[in-house]
């Protein structure tokens, strides 16, 4: 049984970590996919409806009862910024990651504003950035320069959320390394009045031998309290089976893998390979997305 304090939302990702579609965890319901995807935006009646859910992810592992475990000291645990900065792959891998993701994005989506993902090679001088919006207000945004890359994140349901502590959590911001203050300030991760929209901060000069995190004194009881397991959950998991998972739940349709293998790897996009993610897309049309990504040549 899943414990009170578990918010509903957070079981996106431990249907992810346990490589289950909304379709999958709805046919172990018995329910809708649309009821899945309610259940996952934390649009419950009760807690029994997330046991239901957090169940249906247990029978996965221990069909015939052999393998005991809760789903709120297993999929659960207190995660943070920290542990996620354990995880993440070296700057120049993430760089890539996220050029990918963004080109695969713009193959299933040519509408630009129904996408997760994108990257801009011209954000600032010298500058880079790749963003995440999920359309329910969660967020990232990486900024990539010579001086490193700093990662700045926003789930607007984490207890962490500026706008339930008068600001940013203490510890968040305070240890950012001067480098990386002018994308503190920057108005696109502000609100109006000012002030930054964010509940986890990561970041990595290029002389460093790790990501960095400031020095956060979490809430007690709280799953994910600040939203980096649920925000940074493809980039942890740097794999092209991850992306197919959140493209066919959030799209609704069949994703070649191997297509999704093909840009991954950076190969030079072909005809061929988009057609194999969106039938009616033609390559030309992707030029100026292929030239935002700095994504590598394209073959015929």
């Amino acid at each position: 049984m899943v414990d009170d304090f578990i918010d509903a939302w957070q079981l996106a990702q431990c249907r992810e970590s346990a490589a289950l579609t909304q379709s999958e965890v709805a046919a172990l319901m018995g329910v809708t996919k649309a009821r899945v995807w309610q259940i996952e935006r934390g649009k419950v009646s009760s807690v029994d409806v997330v046991a239901r859910h957090g169940e249906a992810l247990i029978l996965q592992f221990r069909p015939e009862g052999r393998r005991e475990m809760s789903l709120a000291s297993d999929w659960m645990k207190l995660m943070t910024a920290h542990d996620v900065a354990r995880q993440l792959p070296e700057i120049p891998q993430l760089r890539d990651l996220c050029r990918s993701m963004a080109v695969l994005e713009a193959i299933l989506s040519p509408e630009w504003s129904n996408r997760h993902h994108s990257f801009g090679s011209g954000w600032g001088a010298g500058e880079e950035m790749a963003s995440m919006r999920d359309g329910s207000g969660d967020e990232y945004s990486i900024v990539f320069s010579a001086a490193g890359a700093y990662i700045r994140g926003f789930a607007h349901e984490a207890v962490m959320s500026p706008y339930g502590n008068d600001g940013p959590w203490p510890g968040v911001l305070d240890s950012v390394p001067e480098a990386f203050r002018q994308c503190v300030r920057e108005p696109a991760f502000c609100d109006e009045d000012g002030m930054p929209v964010v509940t986890a901060c990561l970041w990595r000069t290029a002389g460093d031998d790790g990501w960095r995190v400031g020095e956060i004194d979490y809430p007690d009881g709280a799953g994910d309290p600040d939203g980096a397991v649920h925000l940074f959950a493809r980039l942890v998991d740097p794999s092209p089976e991850a992306f197919r998972r959140f493209a066919e739940d959030y799209y609704e349709i069949p994703v070649n893998l191997d297509a999704v293998r093909h840009v991954y790897a950076l190969r030079p996009l072909t005809q061929t390979v988009v057609t194999a993610l969106n039938t009616d897309l033609p390559l030309a049309d992707l030029t100026d997305d292929l030239a935002a990504a700095r994504y590598p040549s394209i073959a015929g």
